[in-house]
């Protein structure tokens, strides 16, 4: 148990256990996300030192930098950590509870699921307040997530079979949006359309105060479930045969997984692949325990999106590109590898 950080309260009601090494590529992932934000938030048409940025963010920069940084850039780089976090959150548990590598909520048409729903609010519901998103985006993703289940089982799921299923909901997601997007009228088309390319272009603090309790919440009550994930991944019949209540358990992670993904896609939209790529990088550093897997998915995440985000937003400057071009550029041969690597499953 050396390796391991014993967490518990004095009365022993709340007991943890956390692994040294886990800890430790969780400060490296802060320390990386620390210095990316430092740079992302000093670079633009307008460049400023990273010590000028950590006056302003201190309150003791010139008035100029302290509007830039904390009124025009602070807020795109906050949505881009809570949205890359709640993306890499949200794959490790749908891999975790799966037990599949291949899981992700965008390559198993969740996200597709949350877009549809996402974009019929964004198109038909125009007066509506924006905070109602949210909530459309995490039905959309639920009642996608059990489609996809109901239609996988059949004595249990199969890797290939989920897969297939998955991309068969995806394809049929997009021609629902296509359909809701050409009976529309002009102007909402153009904002759809933009909203679909995955970006976070325009986001303020009201963005962030919508999804930021959300994912925060939504994360934290995952790891509260960790351990019970980790008995599912030896099977039902163990897990059960423990005491654990498997059914309840996939069925919670389940909403959790979908909701975050919904948090997510109501403010980023369609943003491809981290949801995959977070949680095997995650398992490389720290090993398949999800009470490990789930925190550094989900800073991986947060980092994974940021890098795409400031490359997105100063490598075609002045033309601010969608940062899920990036992340598909990234994720779509590291799916067809896995693909190929799990083809005999």
């Amino acid at each position: 148990m050396k390796s391991y950080l014993p967490l518990r309260n004095k009365k022993g009601s709340f007991s943890f256990h956390i692994h040294k090494k886990t800890l430790l590529y969780a400060a490296v992932c802060l320390l990386l996300t620390g210095a990316v934000t430092v740079v992302s938030l000093g670079m633009g048409e307008m460049n400023i030192s990273p010590l000028n940025v950590l006056k302003a963010f201190l309150g003791m920069g010139e008035e100029q930098d302290a509007l830039i940084v904390m009124q025009f850039r602070l807020p795109r780089v906050v949505i881009a950590l809570l949205v890359g976090a709640a993306l890499g959150a949200a794959g490790a548990i749908l891999q975790g509870i799966v037990r599949n590598p291949l899981a992700a909520p965008d390559i198993l048409g969740v996200t597709g699921g949350a877009a549809v729903a996402a974009v019929a609010f964004l198109l038909y519901f125009e007066s509506a307040s924006i905070q109602w998103l949210p909530p459309f985006a995490f039905l959309g993703a639920t009642l996608t997530t059990f489609i996809l289940y109901a239609l996988a089982w059949k004595k249990g799921v199969t890797p290939l079979r989920l897969v297939l299923i998955g991309v068969g909901i995806k394809i049929a997601a997009s021609a629902v949006i296509t359909v809701l997007i050409l009976f529309s009228p002009f102007v909402l088309q153009n904002k759809a359309t933009l909203w679909l390319t995955g970006s976070i272009y325009g986001v303020d603090w009201n963005d962030v105060k919508m999804i930021g309790p959300w994912v925060v919440g939504l994360i934290a009550l995952a790891a509260l479930l960790a351990r019970r994930v980790n008995v599912q991944q030896l099977g039902d019949e163990v897990a059960t045969s423990v005491g654990s209540l498997v059914q309840f358990d996939r069925f919670a992670l389940l909403i959790i997984c979908a909701a975050l993904t919904g948090a997510a896609v109501s403010v980023g939209g369609e943003i491809s692949f981290v949801a995959l790529l977070a949680p095997h990088i995650a398992k490389m550093l720290v090993g398949p325990s999800f009470g490990g897997a789930l925190p550094v998915s989900a800073l991986v995440g947060s980092l994974i999106l940021l890098i795409a985000d400031l490359i997105a937003r100063t490598a075609f400057s002045p033309i601010d590109i969608p940062v899920g071009v990036f992340t598909s550029a990234v994720g779509a041969p590291f799916f067809i590898y896995l693909l190929y690597k799990n083809r005999n499953r």
